[in-house]
């Protein structure tokens, strides 16, 4: 399906020279697609996204992939900053408080494969916007189905346990930015963990090992 061309003015170059190599998802966090639409597209707004994706399936473009849309804002993601001009940013129409569709995975799952095809995104460089800025964003959230994009090939997903180390090391080793403990806790949880609750455990700890055991620059 070619998504529908819904244009937003909030937009710019690149810096750099830099080329999209995150593909960073989000929740929109409102009501439906007609109100998320209209808060991309406002100037006043000053955010946008290169692609939304309703909870029926409909996909909207309003930014081109070479530009650098303004989806990810204030944070870093294995050391790098200005996120917006490495990464492509998809929002799903979703409030953070129910399960994502079948529809809107399956075209989410239509969308990453060519991303990752046309720019040569690997699947450790898709990241929800909790991961990259876990001092102020909860998106995708604990709904979101990491396991079934990662059964794709298009995200990881632990498979098993690792050594009980730091949790803070393997934090580091993965990418997340130093921040509030409690907060990168639960960024990581959100992403990897979404069943564990309450203070750090060793689960957290061996769970999280496996995670920077699997990553390509670890």
């Amino acid at each position: 399906m070619q998504p529908l061309w819904h244009p937003s003015p909030n937009f710019g170059p690149r810096r750099d020279g830099l080329r999209p190599g995150l593909i960073v998802l989000h929740y929109t966090g409102m009501r439906g697609a007609e109100d998320a639409l209209a808060r991309l597209c406002d100037p006043a707004a000053e955010v946008s996204a290169h692609y939304m994706i309703g909870s029926c399936g409909t996909l909207w473009q309003m930014v081109a992939e070479d530009q650098r849309a303004w989806h990810a804002g204030a944070g870093a993601w294995q050391g790098l900053q200005d996120i917006n001009s490495r990464s492509i940013g998809v929002e799903l129409v979703n409030s953070g408080a129910q399960p994502f569709s079948a529809p809107q995975m399956q075209r989410l799952e239509a969308l990453l494969g060519a991303l990752m095809q046309r720019w040569a995104i690997p699947a450790d460089a898709v990241i929800g916007h909790s991961d990259m800025a876990p001092d102020r964003k909860e998106d995708p959230g604990p709904k979101f189905d990491w396991p079934l994009l990662a059964r794709q090939g298009l995200a990881v997903w632990p498979e098993g346990l690792g050594p009980d180390v730091a949790l803070a090391q393997s934090l580091d080793q993965i990418g997340y930015p130093p921040s509030d403990p409690e907060k990168r806790l639960q960024a990581f949880r959100f992403r990897f963990f979404p069943t564990a609750t309450g203070p750090e455990t060793t689960r957290d700890r061996r769970r999280a090992a496996c995670v920077a055991a699997t990553l390509r620059w670890v």
